[in-house]
Formats: structure tokens, C-alpha cells, sequence
């Protein structure tokens, strides 16, 4: 059974690869995390998030 590790996507990415990241570890939809991670932004925690994510998910091994 291969175990799964979230990690920062290379490909796909637009700022730091964290919302394609999260993408390919889920399942679920770019687009639907992207606009998640913008509506928790009016918020103030989806910036806080997102930085803590770029900072300590490692990106992904080159294939």
C-alpha cells in the first residue's frame, strides 16, 4: 500500500504550488480550493494558511 504525503505540486502551480498540491492529495477540484483559499482570505486566516503550507510542505521530488 503506497502511503500518500501532501506535498507542493511543480506542475499546475501558480503562486507556490500549495492549492495543486492540496488538489492531488484530496481529489478535489483546483479551481473549488483556489476559491476557497480566496473566500477564507476576507477572513484573514487563508493568507496565514497559505503561508504556513508554502513554508513547511515540501515540493514535490523532480520527476
Amino acid at each position: 500500500m503506497e502511503r500518500r504525503r501532501f506535498e507542493r505540486a511543480r506542475e499546475g502551480k501558480r503562486i507556490a504550488g500549495v492549492c495543486a498540491g492540496l488538489s492531488a492529495y484530496t481529489g478535489i477540484d483546483v479551481t473549488l480550493i483556489r476559491v476557497g483559499f480566496v473566500i477564507f482570505a476576507f477572513t484573514g486566516i487563508g493568507e496565514f494558511v497559505y503561508l504556513l503550507l508554502w513554508i513547511f510542505a515540501p515540493e514535490a521530488a523532480k520527476e
